[in-house]
């Protein structure tokens, strides 16, 4: 149980379009900041203020897949979500059911030899449910035919229900975002970096703080399941760890922009403490019994109250700073989800010591 379960957030605090729809530019959403239990406000294009020289924001670069194509299984509409590529060339998808506006709702998935027709004169065949079948969203599915290719002509970014409308894969693009060698790439935005604009990044830069970079790709986690994340891909650079190791070393902070900077740091920190270059799936569940070994600080979305990653928060800031940051945001109507406000959760600053008078 995760320490929001009671919390309910009304459907009109669910941001609907990108901010910059709403405003000025990417960067014109709110920025919640915890240091413990005490919170304050600011604009998002505050955070340098926030930050200190000698600090390292450790930024996912996936970038984000048209992943959702529509298709048909017998004479049943279905929309495909292709989640994750296997080591085998197998594909992980969830089928769901158009809801008729745009969006998509929960389908069983399965059973096994399920045929799915998609555009292009493509098909793919459902093999094996990841999990318990009576439960399973995701299926391992065999696709002959180059899956990267058929979301680039057929794709389009995975949509749902509390947004307003389709919106162009930009959107979903982060500044960070990077084309990877083999295809590989996001389900779902990696959205804690979507406010970062190149200004911004410049300021932080002047600013004495340093980035990271890192890769993990996401899969599908539809709004309507909150089950822990399934095993993702992830890469950790050699520069990245020792950027991150030299800070911890130096007194700086080691700030990750998102749940998946998290999960990707700490699966290639040893339990001494140190980070080291790593890559392959990661099936880590970060909670407060486990804890975190590399991580200071997290820059991440208002998450549901059911969902998961509320337990890596906990364990980055503790139950109760969690709370009272949770209750601040729904006192000021900070916005929820991918295109909404965000919650820079920090260490509490130590007391500063009285000055000894002079002589």
């Amino acid at each position: 149980m995760t320490a929001l379960e009671a919390l309910r957030v009304p459907g009109e605090l669910s941001a609907r379009v990108p901010a910059e729809q709403r405003g000025a530019g990417r960067d014109d959403v709110r920025l919640l900041v915890s240091r413990g239990r005490a919170v304050s406000h600011h604009a998002f294009r505050e955070l340098p203020g926030q930050l200190r020289a000698g600090d390292v924001l450790v930024v996912n670069t996936s970038m984000t897949l048209p992943a959702a194509v529509n298709g048909r299984v017998g004479g049943e509409r279905v929309v495909v979500h292709f989640s994750t590529r296997g080591e085998d060339g197998r594909w992980s998808v969830e089928l769901r059911r158009p809801d008729g506006a745009g969006a998509t709702g929960p389908r069983q998935g399965g059973p096994p030899g399920t045929q799915v027709r998609l555009p292009g004169g493509h098909g793919l065949v459902l093999e094996e449910p990841l999990g318990p079948p009576e439960a399973a969203r995701l299926w391992w599915a065999r696709v002959p035919f180059d899956v990267p290719g058929l979301l680039r002509r057929y794709g389009r970014p995975i949509r749902y229900g509390y947004t307003e409308r389709d919106q162009p894969l930009s959107a979903y693009q982060t500044v960070f975002a990077v084309p990877s060698r083999d295809g590989r790439g996001s389900a779902e935005m990696p959205s804690a970096a979507r406010p970062f604009t190149e200004a911004l990044v410049a300021s932080l830069v002047r600013r004495g703080v340093q980035f990271a970079p890192l890769s993990l790709h996401t899969g599908v986690a539809s709004a309507e399941a909150h089950e822990p994340p399934y095993p993702e891909w992830f890469s950790v650079p050699g520069a990245t760890a020792w950027l991150v190791n030299a800070a911890r070393a130096g007194g700086g902070r080691v700030i990750a922009v998102g749940t998946t900077a998290v999960r990707a740091l700490e699966s290639s920190v040893g339990a001494d403490g140190v980070v080291r270059a790593a890559e392959g799936w990661t099936g880590l569940v970060v909670t407060p019994q486990r804890g975190v070994r590399a991580v200071d600080g997290l820059l991440t979305g208002l998450h549901e109250p059911e969902a998961s990653h509320l337990l890596m928060l906990e364990a980055i800031a503790g139950r109760q700073a969690l709370r009272r940051g949770y209750a601040e945001a729904l006192r000021r109507s900070y916005l929820w989800h991918e295109f909404g406000d965000v919650h820079l959760l920090l260490p509490e600053e130590p007391a500063e010591e009285p000055h000894a008078p002079h002589c």
